[in-house]
């Protein structure tokens, strides 16, 4: 009993010094007017709360690890971290220099050019031309809004960078600024492949404008505002961060996406996106959104890159891309395991374009571009943006795994437009060649682009089947075709391919019949139309 009675004083002493070292932990952990709380004492089988000396409210497990509760754990905190402040001062400068674009196409209200077809055409022409007592435009001649997107001035003389797709098509664009001003724009020049356009408007006074940043400098995590005119309501500011970088979602060759979740919503295309500083770090294109609307996922093209594009097309009112003229693809682990590479790093080259800048150099296919001018080729998405960057006429090194062993290659890039114009051809070459028949004593191809250049066929001259040869003392040269005539129909049905005439000797054939009438222009005739026949040999 003696013993017992010992142990209980001892447990009320101890109780006692806890309680007071606990007022100790909490005074020192706020000032004397913290607001009032509670210390909690807990044990497995019963809790007891008593007020705090200092009016802390914190647990006994932490007080007796000697640990201050009160303040979050390192990994959580941030030394120094100031919340962004208000925006208002910002935003009020930045969306003065913020415009709403507006676009208007000719429509047609009926499918016949003259109006309504049929017997009521002459009383629905006049309703329209006389009602309320004034002369109407006709229903073909009207014109209607059919776009609304947002654009930002970059000069006070009234140059203004938007998206292409906010003009594609239009025959007439505005720009409304933020005092309600509406002013015509002319296009200056546009690039469907970064989605960028350049207007130009002839303001009565300098307008504010804003500048380009470095988006190469923007973070993860970082502040932006978003300023446009989302769903026609101009001058609509919205906040958010910089939610990813290099974002590619299949826009296009160059796509190196800003994403964001500033809410962006339709009618923002076009519209800028600021950094804290005021600059110019995007140009607002894209959302991802199953329902039109915001849902926090939006895309600008980065700064550095429409700086470049928006550049050219002020002074040239086009691109001048630099061409290198391959085709590539990605590297895959095994496509690294097949070509012996220790990692799949760099651009595989697929084809090379003959004639191409590549090709002079002496690229080849299974090349792997590891780096170019310098930089290095991570991914096979780099390269096209670095070649495209690169100037006209520049001399470039190439760096290339060829079977396992470095090479260095000295290209001078072409430019891409005209680069464009030669792969097309080429490529209408290889379609013909593969379409190309033997039938009836002459070679037969498609009437393709570079056929109708090379035999100078007129454009009223459609769709047809070119006959590229004749054989010498057949049944075709005895009727006098030639090189250059165009054959359009083969018994009585149209044919655009050799295979439609082969399939009318099949038909004609099996019919019993032994000539096959063509309809052909002639081109020592002007191709002036004519019916010519032709035997047809017997199926051996």
């Amino acid at each position: 009993m003696m013993a017992m009675s010992g142990w209980s004083s001892f447990c009320r002493v101890l109780g006692a010094v806890l309680i007071t070292a606990a007022g100790i932990v909490a005074a020192r952990a706020e000032p004397p007017d913290a607001s009032r709380g509670a210390v909690v004492l807990a044990r497995a089988d019963q809790a007891q709360e008593m007020p705090a000396p200092d009016g802390m409210k914190t647990t006994a497990a932490g007080l007796m690890q000697g640990a201050d509760v009160t303040q979050p754990p390192q990994s959580a905190y941030v030394k120094d971290f100031v919340p962004p402040r208000s925006v208002a001062p910002l935003a009020k400068t930045l969306v003065k220099a913020v415009v709403n674009i507006s676009t208007a196409r000719k429509t047609r209200a009926f499918s016949s050019p003259h109006g309504m077809p049929g017997p009521f055409s002459d009383k629905f022409r006049k309703f329209f031309e006389k009602r309320n007592g004034k002369k109407r435009l006709p229903p073909h001649a009207k014109r209607r809004p059919t776009a609304l997107g947002s654009g930002f001035i970059i000069d006070p003389s009234g140059i203004v960078v938007t998206n292409n797709h906010v003009v594609a098509g239009a025959d007439e664009i505005y720009v409304v600024l933020q005092d309600g001003t509406r002013l015509k724009a002319t296009l200056r020049g546009r690039d469907p492949k970064t989605d960028l356009a350049v207007l130009q408007v002839k303001p009565e006074k300098p307008l504010p404008y804003v500048v380009f940043g470095d988006s190469d400098k923007a973070e993860v995590g970082d502040w932006v505002l978003a300023i446009g005119n989302p769903f026609g309501l101009g001058g609509s500011v919205t906040m958010g961060i910089i939610s990813a970088r290099n974002r590619d979602i299949n826009a296009g060759p160059y796509d190196d996406f800003i994403q964001t979740d500033a809410p962006i919503n339709k009618g923002n295309s076009g519209g800028p996106l600021f950094n804290m500083k005021g600059e110019v770090i995007g140009v607002n294109s894209a959302i991802l959104s199953p329902s039109g609307g915001s849902v926090g996922i939006g895309f600008s093209i980065p700064s550095n890159l429409a700086r470049k594009v928006v550049a050219q097309l002020v002074k040239y009112g086009e691109t001048r891309r630099g061409w290198l003229g391959v085709r590539i693809q990605s590297i895959t682990e095994d496509l690294a395991a097949g070509l012996g590479l220790k990692e799949p790093k760099g651009a595989l080259v697929a084809e090379v374009t003959k004639g191409s800048p590549a090709d002079k150099a002496g690229i080849k296919p299974r090349d792997v571009i590891i780096a170019f001018n310098g930089v290095e080729v991570k991914r096979m998405r780099d390269l096209p943006r670095l070649v495209a960057e690169s100037p006209v006429g520049a001399k470039v090194k190439v760096k290339v795994l060829r079977d396992g062993r470095p090479l260095e290659l000295t290209v001078v890039l072409g430019r891409l437009e005209e680069g464009e114009k030669l792969m097309k051809a080429q490529a209408e070459k290889r379609k013909a060649r593969a379409q190309t028949m033997d039938l009836l004593g002459m070679r037969l191809s498609p009437l393709t682009d570079s056929l109708r250049k090379t035999f100078d066929i007129p454009a009223e001259v459609g769709k047809g089947v070119v006959v590229l040869s004749v054989t010498p003392g057949s049944d075709a040269e005895k009727k006098g075709l030639e090189r250059g005539d165009v054959i359009t129909e083969a018994g009585g049905r149209p044919v655009t391919k050799p295979a439609d005439i082969e399939k009318r000797i099949k038909a004609y054939r099996d019919k019993g019949r032994k000539a096959l009438e063509m309809l052909v222009l002639r081109k020592a005739a002007g191709y002036e139309p004519r019916f010519i026949a032709l035997w047809i040999a017997k199926k051996k």
